[in-house]
């Protein structure tokens, strides 16, 4: 059976501040009433200079139904101007109040076709100039906190897309600043609209472990070279995920079962290894190239704890003979302190250069 919703294709939402329709509307209808009584109080005041075919006197009524009939448009021609300034005041005044009247009343079609227009160029315009930028495959619980770990790395909002079938989520996900586009993202047509094809980085984040697979396999097929970080449930999917595409796959559930075995029997170091899960609260893993002054000696001699040594695409414990000696173009997995990065601002500016040159892709 086909799918109406996914024969329209898909939908794109950019970020933007909107007004909420009942605060429109009630700007338009006071507007409206605004000149409404404007009308009726110029009337009023020169009642004399009007002729009722019906009564030679002229109510406040009367002013009311003159001044609604031809703001209107209608135009009975029962109570006529007779008088030059009530001629003048309809000139000056009226004929200009029933055309902003009658453009209050066609102002929300006009709005909607300007709203949509507008929108429809920013969309080319983004299309046109996006690149090098994180698509994240699912907006539920995971891609909430792959995105807020992201920001707080120093990603940017604008560099971000949200992929989600479901309309609302991504309407959040425009509300809170992002790109977003829905429908499946196991469609190639839905990860074009993200512009998948020139991503850098691709992050999966499914619920359902064969939804993962299919989001790898059609993202790895439009986009070769950008780097693809995928979740499952399951372990036993881990090797479907890397034979799909996937550079590096975390098993969700069985990350949590370790960690909850952890807390059991060791408590600080669960609660350690939350706190460097969680990015910018405590302590944080980073990444950085090895410098020109720590070239030479042991990973041991590095002012921060180094956990690990990337070389050579291999990841070598620190305890490793090889990590005696650091190497240029070595990278290293250290640990920091929220509060030690205050301290040294010198390692807030190393981590700076090192995220610019990831996304260079130097």
């Amino acid at each position: 059976m086909n799918d109406p919703e996914a024969a329209k294709g898909p939908l794109v939402l950019l970020p933007s501040a909107r007004t909420g329709p009942l605060r429109a509307v009630a700007k338009r209808v006071g507007f409206a009433l605004l000149l409404l009584f404007g009308t009726v109080a110029a009337v009023y005041a020169d009642r004399e200079g009007y002729r009722d075919g019906a009564d030679e006197t002229l109510s406040l009524l009367d002013a009311f139904y003159y001044a609604t009939v031809t703001i209107s448009t209608t135009g009975y021609g029962d109570i006529t101007p007779v008088s030059e300034s009530a001629r003048l005041v309809n000139i000056l005044f009226i004929t200009p109040a029933r055309v902003l009247f009658l453009i209050v009343l066609v102002g929300t079609t006009l709005e909607v076709l300007a709203e949509r227009t507008r929108e429809d160029w920013r969309k080319a315009r983004w299309r046109t100039r996006v690149r090098d930028h994180i698509v994240v495959a699912g907006y539920g619980t995971k891609g909430r906190s792959a995105i807020k770990t992201l920001l707080s790395t120093g990603v940017s909002r604008e560099s971000i897309v949200v992929v989600d079938p479901d309309p609302r989520v991504v309407a959040e996900a425009a509300e809170a600043g992002f790109v977003g586009v829905v429908g499946d993202a196991t469609r190639n047509s839905v990860l074009k609209q993200a512009a998948v094809q020139r991503a850098r980085e691709i992050v999966v984040a499914s619920a359902r472990d064969d939804t993962a697979v299919l989001v790898t396999l059609t993202a790895r097929q439009l986009n070769p070279h950008a780097g693809i970080q995928a979740s499952v449930r399951e372990s036993e999917n881990v090797p479907l995920l890397r034979q799909s595409g996937a550079d590096h796959v975390v098993t969700s559930s069985e990350a949590a079962g370790r960690l909850l075995g952890v807390s059991t029997s060791q408590p600080n170091v669960s609660q350690v290894i939350e706190d460097l899960l969680d990015q910018g609260s405590g302590l944080d893993l980073a990444e950085r190239e090895v410098r020109p002054d720590e070239a030479g000696g042991p990973a041991g001699a590095v002012r921060e704890p180094v956990l690990s040594v990337v070389r050579d695409g291999r990841l070598l414990p620190f305890d490793h003979p090889e990590c005696a000696e650091l190497r240029t173009g070595d990278r290293l997995i250290v640990v920091r302190s929220q509060r030690g990065r205050r301290a040294s601002p010198e390692a807030g500016e190393s981590e700076a250069r090192d995220t610019g040159r990831r996304e260079n892709g130097s």
